[in-house]
């Protein structure tokens, strides 16, 4: 659910989160879209804010394809059916990365966040509606689609931040 994400960064780690922003920014305006450049530049924000981070080590190029395969692969990008799409080790080559380096750069990113394919916290914004992990809340011991329940408690969920939008709004 990206409303209400920092891009919060320590100051010493500035200039690492520019250089690697600088490098998924322009590997999304070539290949993907401003959806992706802006869950990477959330991404990276998140690592430079871990105690020590992660990204203070290593080569940025690796960082950079690390964090776009990440959420490629919450987001589905290497599913020939879906749009964008590309392949995992041509993602890596736009970088100068081995597919090995990207790839376990990536599970590395993965498991810090605890994140999964579909995760509501780093999916596409344009995949928000279509994403069923987004919408599944707990009433009364129960897990509901919250698209299904009553307004209120749509506007009680809201208001928990446990879904984005209330969906009658959005139509």
């Amino acid at each position: 659910m990206p409303e209400g994400h920092s891009e919060r960064v320590p100051q010493a780690m500035l200039p690492v989160y520019d250089a690697v922003i600088q490098l998924t920014d322009a590997f999304c305006k070539e290949h993907l879209n401003d959806e992706y450049a802006d869950l990477c530049r959330r991404l990276t924000a998140a690592l430079a804010r871990k105690r020590p981070s992660p990204l203070a080590r290593g080569r940025l190029e690796v960082w950079a394809c690390g964090i776009v395969y990440a959420l490629g692969s919450v987001n589905f990008l290497f599913d020939r059916t879906q749009t964008p799409h590309m392949r995992g080790e041509d993602l890596c080559a736009e970088f100068g990365v081995s597919q090995s380096s990207g790839a376990s750069k990536a599970k590395l990113i993965r498991d810090m966040f605890g994140m999964i394919q579909m995760d509501p916290h780093w999916c596409l914004p344009s995949q928000l509606e279509r994403n069923p992990l987004v919408w599944m809340i707990q009433v009364n011991g129960l897990i509901v689609d919250a698209r299904r329940v009553p307004r209120e408690i749509q506007e009680e969920a809201y208001r928990l931040k446990l879904i984005p939008y209330i969906p009658a709004d959005r139509k």
